[in-house]
């Protein structure tokens, strides 16, 4: 884990708060530091670099020891040999590394299973809302705006512009067109599954309320803000169908953030 591989200089960094700014640390002591002005340039880099180690340390679920790193910090400034030889402490980082790994799996494999049986609550009860449709794939959606009479529908190699509004099924929302005041156009098979089959069920002109399960949308490996098994709610407008390229990008085929929707 890269961050782990940083905590040499992490543990050393974090500590020298309370080992060099701590008048008369000749040894660890449970005791918080005291506290110091920060008037020289060397204290200032020293208290950010201390700072941004221990919260890298702090977001890799590290349990931060003061005392061992003020003690590590106090070895380093009267010149001994680290207390573990550096052989050894390749082993122990990298123990330490797989241990983690199988900490988050655990805990993605968990996510996971608890939004998979979410997703499946929502989708069930979902189902028999008035005007919500299933097809056979499991994709849910609902006609917000109907298009004219004759419409046309997008085909799997299409383009298409449209705004959108992605959320999870708490209503968290997690991209959104709308709200950058951007419409996005992209290839209708080069989005996430759920898209696919939901823009060629739609006429242009229309307003869809896309309900995705899990495995039609980005599935247990989940994506940024989006977890593992997580289903998706999405308000999709279809606006234009092959349109034309922006002026001065012949051939161009997106606006916008270029995002796998």
């Amino acid at each position: 884990m890269k961050t782990l591989f940083s905590c040499k200089n992490t543990l050393l960094a974090a500590a020298i708060s309370t080992a060099l700014f701590t008048a008369g640390c000749n040894k660890p002591a449970a005791v918080e530091p005291a506290e110091v002005e920060l008037n020289s340039i060397e204290q200032k880099v020293t208290y950010i670099v201390g700072y941004r180690m221990a919260e890298q340390a702090k977001q890799g679920e590290f349990a931060l020891d003061k005392a061992v790193m003020a003690m590590a910090i106090q070895d380093v400034a009267d010149a001994k040999e680290p207390r573990i030889a550096q052989a050894e402490q390749q082993t122990i980082m990298m123990e330490f590394q797989t241990q983690q790994e199988e900490k988050r799996n655990a805990q993605v494999k968990q996510e996971g299973e608890e939004n998979l049986a979410k997703g499946k609550a929502f989708l069930e009860e979902n189902a028999t809302k008035e005007g919500v449709k299933t097809t056979e794939s499991g994709l849910q959606y609902k006609v917000i705006t109907a298009a004219e009479e004759g419409a046309a529908s997008p085909k799997a190699d299409d383009t298409v512009k449209v705004h959108y509004h992605g959320t999870l099924i708490d209503g968290t929302v997690f991209d959104s067109s709308k709200d950058r005041g951007q419409p996005v156009t992209f290839p209708v098979s080069g989005v996430i599954q759920g898209w696919v089959e939901g823009l060629q069920l739609m006429k242009l002109g229309e307003k869809f309320e896309l309900y995705i399960p899990a495995e039609l949308a980005y599935g247990e490996n989940g994506t940024g803000p989006i977890g593992p098994n997580s289903a998706l709610v999405f308000e999709v407008e279809l606006l234009e169908i092959n349109p034309e390229p922006p002026a001065g990008h012949p051939g161009a085929h997106s606006e916008g953030d270029g995002h796998d929707h």
